[in-house]
C-alpha cells in the first residue's frame, strides 16, 4: 500500500500478509538482541528513555540506508516517546499458544455477524456498488467479500483507531518481542511520510494496522491502490480507494476468479475424520489450517456423501477443497476453496476468516 499500490491486516504477515498474521510471525531470539524488560521506579524510567533514544539512533540509521530522507528523519523520529499502554496491550494479546482448545463457532459467530451488521453491508454494498462491480470485474474479487473485509476491520469505516502508527510502531519494536517485525513497519512509516502521506493520517490499532482496510504499513507500500483515480491510495478516507486496495490485497494472496470462498455442508457419519486428517506442511497460517481436511476435489467429496447444505453443487467439480469441521453452527462442515485460504491471509483465524465469508453470503443476497 503506497502512492502506486498498498494492512492487513494485519492480515488476521508472510509474502503478502495479513495484519494478524503478520503479528503471530515468530520473534527473534534473545541472542539476536536485548530484550527490554519493563521496570518500577524513576529511575528506571530514565534508563529506559535514554535506551529508547538510543534505539531510535540505529533507526535512523537503518532508514537512511533504506532510502528515507533525513528531513523525514528529523520530522519523525526525535518527536516519539516510548509508550507503556501499547507496551502492555501487546503483551495483554500474545498469540494463543499452541495445544490451547478451541473456542465453539456457533458463539464466535454470533459475536461477530448479526442482522444490524449484515444490513449496513448491504447498504454500502447498495451505496458503493458501480465501484464495487467495477473493481469485482478487473480482480474477480467479489464486491460481497470486499464489504465484508471493510465491515469485520472497521465497521464500515466507523472505527479505525486513534493510537500514533510511529510511536506505536517505535515502542512495539523497542520493546524486543518482535523487533524485527516491528521496526520494519516503522522504516515503512518513514518511507509513507517520505511519500507524502500526511503525519495526521497515521493513526490507527495499537500494533500498527490502519485506514479502512487496518494494512499494516508495509502492506500498504506493496498493495494499496488508487480506485478513484486522483492518484492518490488514500485507504484511511476514500471507501474506492479501500476497496481498491482490499482486492489487491486479495489477488496477492491467491484469489481464484469464479470460485467460492467456501460453502456448508452435511457430513455423513461414514466420514473418519482421522482418515481425511491435513497432513501438509503450512508455511502461514499453520494453527488455522491444522484444523482442515486434506484437500480433495468436489467430486471425490461427492463420491464420499458429504451433501451442500443448500442443495447446490457449484458447477466446475474440478475445484478442490478442505473440510472444516464447524461444530455450533448451522451444518456439520464447510467445504472450503482456495479463496478461503486468501481470507485467511488476510487475518490467519478461521472465525475470522469464516466469519467474513457468512457475512459476505448476507450482504449478497
Amino acid at each position: 500500500m503506497n502512492f502506486n499500490i498498498v494492512h492487513s491486516a494485519a492480515v488476521r504477515a508472510c509474502a503478502v500478509i495479513s495484519t494478524a498474521a503478520l503479528l503471530a510471525c515468530g520473534s527473534p531470539s534473545t541472542a539476536q538482541r536485548e530484550i527490554v524488560q519493563p521496570l518500577p521506579g524513576a529511575e528506571a524510567q530514565a534508563a529506559q528513555s535514554q535506551g529508547f533514544r538510543r534505539y531510535l539512533d540505529s533507526v535512523a540509521a537503518r532508514a537512511r540506508r533504506e532510502g528515507v530522507s533525513q528531513r523525514t528523519i528529523d520530522a519523525v523520529l526525535p518527536t516519539l516517546s516510548f509508550d507503556e499502554s501499547v507496551a502492555a496491550l501487546d503483551r495483554r494479546f500474545a498469540p494463543t499458544p499452541p495445544g490451547q482448545s478451541f473456542p465453539s463457532f456457533g458463539p464466535e459467530m454470533a459475536k461477530r455477524i448479526n442482522a444490524a451488521k449484515i444490513r449496513q453491508g448491504q447498504q454500502v454494498y447498495a451505496d458503493e456498488a458501480a465501484r464495487l462491480v467495477a473493481i469485482e470485474q478487473k480482480t474477480g474479487v467479489p464486491a460481497s467479500i470486499m464489504v465484508a473485509i471493510f465491515g469485520h476491520e472497521t465497521n464500515y469505516g466507523t472505527l479505525l483507531g486513534k493510537t500514533d502508527l510511529p510511536r506505536a510502531l517505535a515502542t512495539l519494536a523497542y520493546e524486543g518481542r518482535r523487533r524485527d517485525l516491528f521496526e520494519g513497519e516503522l522504516i515503512a512509516v518513514l518511507k509513507m511520510v517520505d511519500l507524502g502521506v500526511p503525519r495526521s493520517v497515521l493513526r490507527g490499532s495499537y500494533a500498527g494496522a490502519f485506514g479502512y482496510p487496518q494494512f499494516l504499513p508495509s502492506v500498504y507500500l506493496k498493495l494499496a491502490k488508487d480506485g478513484d483515480g486522483d492518484g492518490k491510495a488514500e485507504i484511511w478516507s476514500s471507501r474506492a480507494d479501500a476497496f481498491a486496495s482490499i482486492a489487491n490485497y486479495m489477488v496477492a494472496a491467491g484469489w481464484q476468479r469464479g470460485e467460492p470462498w467456501g460453502f456448508a455442508v452435511s457430513v455423513p457419519s461414514t466420514i473418519n475424520p482421522a482418515a481425511i486428517a491435513n497432513r501438509e506442511t503450512a508455511t502461514k497460517c499453520a494453527r488455522a489450517i491444522e484444523r482442515h481436511s486434506e484437500w480433495k476435489t468436489l467430486r471425490e467429496w461427492k463420491a464420499l456423501g458429504v451433501v451442500p447444505r443448500g442443495g447446490v453443487w457449484p458447477g466446475d467439480d474440478k475445484i478442490k477443497a478442505s473440510l472444516l469441521l464447524t461444530p455450533g453452527l448451522d451444518a456439520q462442515g464447510y467445504l472450503l476453496t482456495r479463496n478461503y485460504r486468501a481470507i485467511l491471509d488476510y487475518n490467519c483465524s478461521n472465525y475470522y476468516a469464516m466469519s467474513v465469508g457468512l457475512l459476505a453470503d448476507g450482504v449478497r443476497n
